[in-house]
């Protein structure tokens, strides 16, 4: 099952290596998880940027749920940067791990970003339920990163912490930031993992160069992959470089991660229409129609999911799509100026006696109580098309087949399989 859109997003909050809160978000897809990601954002980033905003949207879109959230001292989590280091944010991440075990699941997808891909590299051989890893721009080892402040060093050094100034921020760098960095192979780690890797990198990234990538890529075992993110920067600014590398993420996750979502498969084309229940929830049906397949569902406000239309949605998009269908076929038949077709459909159940309607329908004469009532408004685009030809394309609506069977009775036959 695909869920079509993200249906739930919940603020949530648990306690970081060091007691204080950090800060989370938790995206799950319109449906039951089929699997947990857990996302790393880049050194003094957060998690509400908006990278990590478009990938976790395309693996939601893919059945995940995606938990991302502010390292300690960062974002809207509480605590001191300064006293924070790699460990610390290590720890940060099982911290994470734990809460996702406790509240859902345990990951099966670990995506790092910068030194957050240092991060789950670091910690994905001590997460059992892990199967696959995914790294962007991802330095191969954490003494890397004094570079980035590489002119305060001394004054570290002498004074036990100085003020730098990070992607236009200042943040104080102790001592013990420096020593934990030159603790910690990274590429040791990556040689003792066993979950599949996925690398990517830029081979223009100017904060992390691509040689980074290759070491890590050497030091991995098989199963790995190498995605080179052509022409992106290191914080895959460009929303069509965040897209691209989210879709590969899913892509690649969804064929290592063991489906816990408990959903039934969707039904082989054996009518013209055939609709069977996923399991999940009360009320969510793949909907198969020849080859395609879509989900049909109910809003969360009764019950649902929101994974897909209700019943009735469906029903007002048959005579929307009819309608539009029609009017086209008529314009072009009749060679009129049309441009363009839009019919809104609204719906709503309302009492035979306040139908103003109704007495225009004869199969509507001497109905009491409640009706459905579908109200169509359809925009007609065309420069050149005169009062009369909007007038006409009015009329031409109304025989649409949608609107005349729903006007019509129907026979509905219903026999046991």
């Amino acid at each position: 099952m695909t869920p079509t859109k993200t249906a739930r997003v919940e603020r949530v909050t648990f306690p970081g290596s060091q007691g204080d809160e950090l800060a989370a978000r938790l995206d799950l897809p319109a449906g039951p998880p089929k699997a947990f990601a857990l996302f790393a954002h880049c050194f003094t980033c957060g998690k509400d940027l908006r990278s990590a905003g478009r990938l976790a949207s395309a693996l939601t879109d893919a059945g995940f749920g995606v938990l991302r959230f502010d390292f300690t001292g960062l974002g809207s989590s509480e605590g001191e940067f300064a006293n924070t280091n790699f460990s610390s944010n290590t720890a940060d991440l099982l911290a994470a791990v734990e809460w996702l075990r406790s509240e859902h699941s345990a990951p099966q997808l670990l995506v790092g970003h910068s030194l957050g891909g240092a991060a789950v590299l670091a910690v994905a051989g001590d997460v059992e339920e892990v199967r696959a890893v995914v790294t962007i721009g991802a330095p191969s080892n954490t003494q890397h990163l004094s570079s980035m402040f590489i002119e305060s060093i001394d004054e570290i050094a002498a004074k036990g912490e100085a003020c730098v100034s990070l992607a236009g921020r200042p943040f104080t760098i102790k001592q013990q930031f420096l020593d934990d960095l030159d603790a910690h192979a990274v590429t040791e780690r990556v040689a003792a993992m066993k979950t599949p890797l996925l690398v990517m990198h830029s081979p223009i990234d100017n904060t992390v160069g691509i040689d980074n990538a290759s070491e890590i890529f050497a030091a991995a075992r098989h199963p790995k992959s190498f995605m080179s993110l052509d022409g992106a920067d290191h914080l895959l600014s460009d929303p069509e470089d965040a897209e691209f590398a989210a879709g590969a993420i899913a892509a690649f996750a969804t064929r290592y991660v063991e489906d816990e979502s408990g959903a039934l498969d969707a039904p082989t084309a054996s009518a013209p229409v055939v609709v069977a229940e996923t399991s999940q929830g009360p009320f969510l049906n793949h909907v198969v129609v020849g080859r395609h397949r879509f989900l049909a569902d109910e809003p969360e406000s009764i019950g649902g999911f929101d994974a897909g239309p209700a019943p009735y949605d469906f029903l007002g998009a048959a005579l929307g799509s009819c309608t539009s269908m029609t009017l086209r076929m008529y314009a072009d038949r009749k060679k009129l100026p049309l441009d363009r077709v839009t019919v809104e459909v609204h719906h709503d159940k309302v009492h035979a006696d306040d139908c103003a309607e109704c007495a225009e329908h004869e199969t509507l004469e001497g109905r009491t109580g409640m009706i459905d009532r579908f109200e169509r408004v359809i925009t007609i685009e065309g420069d050149d098309l005169t009062d009369e030809d909007r007038k006409k394309l009015l009329i031409i609506a109304d025989k649409c087949p949608v609107h005349r069977t729903m006007e019509n009775a129907s026979a509905i036959s219903t026999r046991l399989a």
